[in-house]
Parts: C-alpha cells; sequence; structure tokens
C-alpha cells in the first residue's frame, strides 16, 4: 500500500526503538505522537500532516491499520470509552482517546523481530499493514 492510501484511516503507532542517539527532531516528533518509550502505543486518524510525521520517525516505530477486534482489547484493557468498530469506519471521532495516549504495552511475547531492520527486510521498523495487530495482539 502507498503511503498516500493511509490518509483518513485508523492506524496504531508502536514506538518499538529506545531514546538513545535520536536525533533531536525525530525525539520531538515522536514527542507530538505521544510515544515518549518503548512499548507505548498511540491511535491515531492520519492525515497530511501525520503522514509526514510517521514517514521521519519509520526508522524507530512500527504502525498500521489497525482493526476492530485489536482495538476493542485495547479499549477493554484501558477501560476507554469509545465504539471500536464505529471509530475504524470513521464514524466516531477518536479525540477522546488523545487524553489517554500513550498507551503503556508490555514488551511483546516472544520479542521483537530485529529492531533494525525495516518490516520488508525481516525486522519490526516501518510500515506493516495489518500486521500490526499480530504485535499489538503479543503485546497486550
Amino acid at each position: 500500500m502507498k503511503q498516500a492510501e493511509l490518509i483518513g484511516k485508523v492506524i496504531a503507532a508502536v514506538r518499538v526503538r529506545g531514546r538513545v542517539n535520536v536525533r533531536a527532531s525525530i525525539e520531538e516528533t515522536m514527542k507530538r505522537m505521544h510515544l515518549k518509550a518503548p512499548n507505548n502505543c498511540t491511535i491515531i486518524k492520519v492525515n497530511g500532516q501525520y503522514l509526514g510525521m510517521l514517514k521521519k520517525c519509520a526508522n524507530h516505530i512500527a504502525y498500521g491499520e489497525i482493526d476492530e477486534p485489536t482495538l476493542a482489547k485495547l479499549a477493554k484493557k484501558y477501560a476507554l470509552e469509545i465504539d471500536s468498530n464505529a471509530a475504524i469506519e470513521g464514524k466516531a471521532d477518536i479525540s477522546a482517546l488523545k487524553e489517554e495516549m500513550p498507551l503503556r504495552l508490555h514488551p511483546p511475547k516472544h520479542g521483537y523481530d530485529p529492531i533494525k531492520r525495516h518490516y520488508s527486510k525481516g525486522g519490526s521498523l516501518g510500515y506493516m499493514g495489518k500486521d500490526i495487530n499480530k504485535l499489538i495482539t503479543r503485546m497486550v
């Protein structure tokens, strides 16, 4: 999927790499997305600005489209007041989630794939598509 096709979709972004030796501009961008520490997760409805932020931080985060069952698990775990099905379809406003961000998750069971490689090369970084749901399920 091309990056431009993500606009208008609800995605999950998970910080994979730590805080040491990260450029200040990238650290600031991740701070604005509420990804301050490893294993933090945030739910975003993508627009042009967020698309640029995701592209800039792709070497430190994993992101992809979140599905309804995974969002329901996160909502149940953190007692979020959101209809996950309506949020995925774009009918519900997810701005109420901004107050709850970041969602602090456990490290994934059986660990990450290599955290210095992109997903397309067998690692854990960058755009994962629907496979982000498998990662988040292992973290919940």
